[in-house]
C-alpha cells in the first residue's frame, strides 16, 4: 500500500513563475561567473546554498564560505521581490489531487531546495497548513538536512515526521532530475512531473516509476493496477 507521497515545490506543486531559476541565475552572475542553461538546469531543486557553490565553481569563479553566503542572501532578495510583484500559486489540480490522497488516508508531504524562511511565507500565502487536520502533514526544507537533493535526507526526514517506515509504501518525486535520484536513492517509488522546464525524455532518462502530466494525475496512479497493494 501506499502511506506517503512527497513532493517537490517549485514547478510540481507550486507554479511561481519560473522565478527561482531567474533569481538563481542572478545571484551566481553577480560574481562575474557565467551560468550556463544547462548546469542552471542539474542544479535547480537542490539546495540553494549548494547550487550557488557549484555554478559559481562551473562559471569559473572559486566559491568561497563568505562570498556564497553574501550571494545566498542576494537570492533570497532577488526571489522575495519577484514573488512580491508575482506571487506563486498552486498548479492546476494539485490541491484537489492532494485532498483525495489524504481522503485516502495517504499521508502527504513537501520537500524543498529552499531553506525554512523562503519556503513559509510561499505555504502561507497558498494557505498550505501543516499537521492534523490540515492540508500537510510534513514540509522538510533544505537547511534542515545534512545535505540537499540528491541526497535522500529531505524524504527520510518527512518519513520521520509522518511515522512511516517502509520505504516501499511510498512514492517521491518532481519536476526536475534531482528529485528523481534523491527519491531513488531514498529506495522509495521515484515520480517525475512535466510541470516544471524538462520533457518526458530528460526525466526518464533518470531512474522513475512514472512520469506524469503533472501532480493532478497522481490520485488516478495510485488507484491503478500500476501501484501494487
Amino acid at each position: 500500500m501506499i502511506e506517503l507521497v512527497v513532493l517537490d515545490m517549485a514547478g510540481t506543486t507550486v507554479d511561481e513563475h519560473g522565478d527561482v531559476y531567474r533569481a538563481l541565475e542572478e545571484a551566481v552572475k553577480q560574481t562575474g561567473a557565467t551560468v550556463s542553461a544547462e548546469d542552471l538546469q542539474t542544479w535547480m531543486g537542490a539546495d540553494k546554498t549548494e547550487a550557488i557553490a557549484a555554478l559559481m565553481e562551473l562559471g569559473g569563479v572559486p566559491a568561497d564560505p563568505l562570498t556564497v553566503k553574501l550571494q545566498f542572501d542576494a537570492f533570497r532578495g532577488i526571489l522575495a521581490e519577484a514573488y512580491a510583484a508575482n506571487p506563486p500559486v498552486a498548479l492546476p489540480g494539485v490541491e484537489d489531487a492532494l485532498k483525495e490522497l489524504k481522503a485516502r488516508g495517504i499521508k502527504v508531504g513537501l520537500t524543498t531546495g529552499f531553506s525554512r524562511d523562503v519556503a513559509a511565507p510561499i505555504l502561507d500565502k497558498l494557505g498550505w497548513g501543516i499537521g492534523e487536520g490540515e492540508l500537510l502533514d510534513a514540509v522538510v526544507t533544505s537547511d534542515e538536512v545534512a545535505a540537499g537533493r540528491p541526497a535522500p535526507y529531505l524524504i527520510h526526514h518527512v518519513m520521520e515526521a509522518t511515522g512511516v517506515h517502509n520505504v516501499g509504501h511510498v512514492i517521491a518525486g518532481g519536476d526536475t532530475v534531482v528529485d528523481l535520484l534523491a527519491a531513488h536513492h531514498a529506495g522509495v517509488k521515484p515520480l517525475g512531473v512535466l510541470t516544471g522546464a524538462l520533457s518526458r525524455e530528460q526525466l526518464e532518462a533518470h531512474p522513475h516509476e512514472w512520469v506524469l502530466e503533472g501532480v493532478k494525475n497522481l490520485p488516478s496512479v495510485i488507484s491503478s493496477s500500476l501501484v501494487s497493494y
